[in-house]
């Protein structure tokens, strides 16, 4: 029998502990929250995580808590469209949700420990950063240049009771904000994001939303609806962090995983789907390969995809964020939403 230590039960570390082999593994899953989260927002699965997901025996119940997420449109503040935005084949779920079903399907022979790891545990085996932005396991083994960067915007979100009309779902960009909103089970699922002098360490949430709804005065009657129904029980805030370009992933033992090794920005929506992809690939990499050929091959298949969406991500959200250049942002932002629809009007005619 290997020793295992994960370090982090979220979202990461609750997928590896499921997916790694009892039969093999004797798996140690540290964690310093004594239980799950109960505020969270909703998640878009797309489909590679989906198949992850499938691989850990909990996609179904992972549909049946969830919702399809369709289509929406891309916005101006005032809540007209510009360009039309596709969601085909996209999952969403609560974080809350999709952490209890991760729970749930961890082996009940993982041992548990409630605890705040401030150093690498004695090298009895394999070391698993699940950690998060601020890992400790990274800046352990990789040093003070793998320290992570607080970014300048503010993340807002949350849900609230209010289900969202088809007119209103989407993402509205405006002058270095953008607020989003997409259906949720049981109401509206949003999220913003500006640069804000809050932070960077803990963000009083209920300061945020004050904030968030200055910043935010002009824009649709939908927006006013969801913010005037936000409150510190049902919203979370928080600086943006990401990590710094790393070349490898593994490091004797020790080997890092979901943001641990790759915190981007939320503008693409793919940092949890990134972190179960990572979980499930290095499981079952393990669970097949000796440990040193499985970490080998978990970098050759992970490090250059994760580091490409973590620059895509950053990309993205200077673009959506965007200050200066924001008026030919939105010129070409209309000349490519009518683009869109010349090429749709002429395949509807050709039917």
């Amino acid at each position: 029998m290997e020793n295992v230590d994960i370090i982090g039960g979220g979202i990461a570390g609750l997928a590896l502990a499921a997916r790694l082999d009892p039969g093999r593994f004797t798996v140690t899953l540290h964690e310093q929250r004594p239980q799950l989260p109960t505020v969270g927002t909703t998640l878009a699965m797309w489909p590679e995580a989906q198949r992850a997901l499938s691989r850990l025996g909990i996609l179904g119940a992972v549909r049946g808590r969830g919702s399809v997420i369709s289509a929406g449109a891309l916005r101006n503040p005032g809540g007209k469209p510009v360009l039309s935005m596709e969601g085909e084949g996209l999952l969403g779920v609560s974080r809350t949700e999709l952490l209890s079903l991760l729970d749930s399907a961890v082996p009940g022979v993982v041992r548990r420990v409630t605890e705040r790891v401030e150093s690498l545990p004695a090298p009895a085996g394999l070391t698993v950063g699940a950690d998060g932005v601020h890992s400790v396991v990274r800046q352990a083994a990789w040093g003070k240049r793998s320290t992570a960067k607080a970014t300048p915007f503010l993340a807002i979100r949350g849900v609230v009771p209010t289900v969202p009309s088809p007119g209103d779902v989407g993402e509205y960009w405006g002058k270095g904000e953008i607020f989003g909103m997409a259906p949720a089970v049981g109401g509206t699922n949003w999220y913003a994001s500006f640069r804000s002098h809050l932070g960077p360490g803990r963000v009083d949430v209920e300061e945020a939303l004050e904030e968030t709804r200055g910043r935010y005065a002009g824009y649709s009657s939908a927006v006013q609806q969801v913010l005037s129904q936000a409150s510190d029980e049902n919203s979370l805030a928080q600086r943006i962090w990401t990590t710094p370009a790393l070349a490898r992933y593994a490091k004797g033992r020790v080997v890092l995983i979901g943001d641990a090794a790759h915190a981007m920005t939320p503008n693409l929506g793919r940092g949890a789907c990134e972190a179960l992809i990572d979980a499930v690939t290095l499981g079952g990499l393990l669970n097949d390969l000796p440990i040193e050929e499985a970490l080998a091959k978990y970098e050759r298949k992970r490090v250059l995809r994760t580091q490409q969406m973590r620059l895509a991500s950053s990309l993205m959200g200077r673009i959506s964020l965007a200050q200066r250049w924001q008026p030919a942002r939105d010129a070409l932002l209309k000349q490519a939403g009518k683009n869109v629809s010349r090429t749709h009007g002429k395949a509807k005619t050709s039917k």
